[in-house]
C-alpha cells in the first residue's frame, strides 16, 4: 500500500490567557491508503488539533503534513480549497448540519463547490442517504432527526465528492451505545466497500474492533502505535472513556 497521509515532527502551539499551550509536540505519523486508523486519547490530548492539521483547516507551528506526498503548507489557498473539496471528507462530533436545509440538501451542498449540476447533485445525495440507511428521510430537516440519523447525514455529506480520505472527529461522542455501534460499523463499511482511508479521532474504545491500527496520543505526543490484534490496554488507556 502507498502512504496517503504523513506528518513529520508536527507541532502546534497557541497562546491562551497569556500562556503558551503546546497542543502538538512533534507528531510523526504515516497512514496508508485504505487504512482505518483510530487516534485515541483523552479530551485535550491533541486529537482535534492533529485533525485540523491533516485536513488543512489550520497551519502547523512547526513540522509538516503531506497528503499524497505534497506538503499542505506549500499549497496556495486555491490548492488547499481544492484539496478540502475533493480529497478529504469531514465528519464532526456536533454534526454541523445546516438547520434550514433538508437532509438531501445538506448532503448535496459540498457538490455545489465542485461544480456538479443540480440534478446530478440531488441524484447522488439521494443515493448516499440510501447507502447510510436514510432513504426515507430525504426531506427531513435536522431537528426532525435523531442524533444517530443526523450523524448518518453528516457521513453521507462527507462522501459527497468521493474523497479518498475521511476524517472523523469523535463521531460517536454525542450518541448512545447502540447508535454508536451502528456509526462505527458504517465507517468500517466505507473502508471495506470503498477503499476509503478512514482516520478517526476518538476516546471510544469500540473503535478498536474495526481499526487496522491504533495511535495512542497524550499531551500532544504519540505514545505508541499498535496493530489491532496486538493491542494491550493499560490502566491509563482505560481512563480515556468519560
Amino acid at each position: 500500500m502507498s502512504i496517503v497521509v504523513e506528518t513529520k515532527d508536527l507541532k502546534k502551539q497557541y497562546t491562551l490567557r497569556g500562556e503558551i499551550v503546546h497542543a502538538l509536540r512533534g507528531v510523526d505519523l504515516t497512514v496508508e491508503r485504505g487504512e482505518y486508523l483510530s487516534v485515541m486519547g483523552p479530551s485535550g490530548s491533541g486529537k482535534t488539533t492533529l485533525f485540523n492539521m491533516i485536513g488543512g483547516l489550520d497551519d502547523p507551528s512547526g513540522g509538516s503534513v503531506l497528503i499524497d506526498g505534497i506538503e499542505i503548507a506549500k499549497m496556495s489557498k486555491r490548492e488547499k480549497a481544492w484539496l478540502r473539496a475533493h480529497k478529504i471528507g469531514y465528519i464532526f462530533q456536533t454534526f454541523n448540519l445546516i438547520p434550514v436545509l433538508t437532509a438531501l440538501d445538506n448532503v448535496a451542498l459540498p457538490m455545489v463547490f465542485t461544480g456538479k449540476r443540480k440534478d446530478d447533485r440531488a441524484k447522488k445525495a439521494e443515493e448516499l442517504l440510501k447507502t447510510v440507511g436514510l432513504g426515507d428521510r430525504l426531506y427531513h430537516r435536522p431537528t426532525e432527526l435523531s442524533g444517530g440519523q443526523q450523524q448518518r447525514v453528516a457521513i453521507a455529506r462527507a462522501l459527497a465528492n468521493d474523497p479518498s480520505i475521511v476524517l472523523a472527529d469523535e463521531p460517536t461522542g454525542n450518541l448512545d451505545l447502540n447508535t454508536g455501534f451502528a456509526i462505527v460499523n458504517l465507517l468500517y463499511r466505507l473502508k471495506v466497500e470503498r477503499s476509503t482511508t478512514v482516520i478517526c479521532a476518538t476516546h471510544d474504545l469500540k473503535m478498536i474492533d474495526v481499526s487496522d491500527r491504533i495511535a495512542w496520543i497524550r499531551d500532544g505526543m504519540i505514545e505508541r502505535i499498535e496493530k489491532r490484534l496486538s493491542v494491550a490496554l493499560t490502566s491509563e488507556d482505560l481512563k480515556i472513556e468519560f
